[in-house]
């Protein structure tokens, strides 16, 4: 898949994992992550899915599709856990 391909796979499975977690709908409306930040999650949690699903099944997701999504989505939803785990702790 292309550097497009996983832009926009970051970019939807970032979204998705955003709504899903409820990350940044308690803070302020000044700090909420934009497009670029989202696109990063996605990437991220897609390389975070990807290590997974490629460590548990030993199957490799180079394509686009409902797949890849997935996993990107299940990756991104995992960080924002975590990072939301991290930020809680400090306040």
């Amino acid at each position: 898949m292309s550097i497009f391909g996983w832009i926009v796979v970051g970019l939807i499975a970032g979204a998705f994992a955003r709504s899903a977690t409820g990350f940044n709908r308690s803070r302020d409306p000044g700090s909420q992550i934009g497009c670029f930040a989202t696109i990063a999650v996605g990437v991220l949690g897609g390389m975070i899915g990807g290590a997974l699903t490629s460590a548990a099944t030993g199957d490799k997701i180079n394509e686009f599709g409902l797949k890849s999504i997935l996993v990107a989505f299940l990756g991104a939803v995992l960080l924002l856990l975590v990072v939301q785990a991290l930020s809680t702790r400090r306040r």
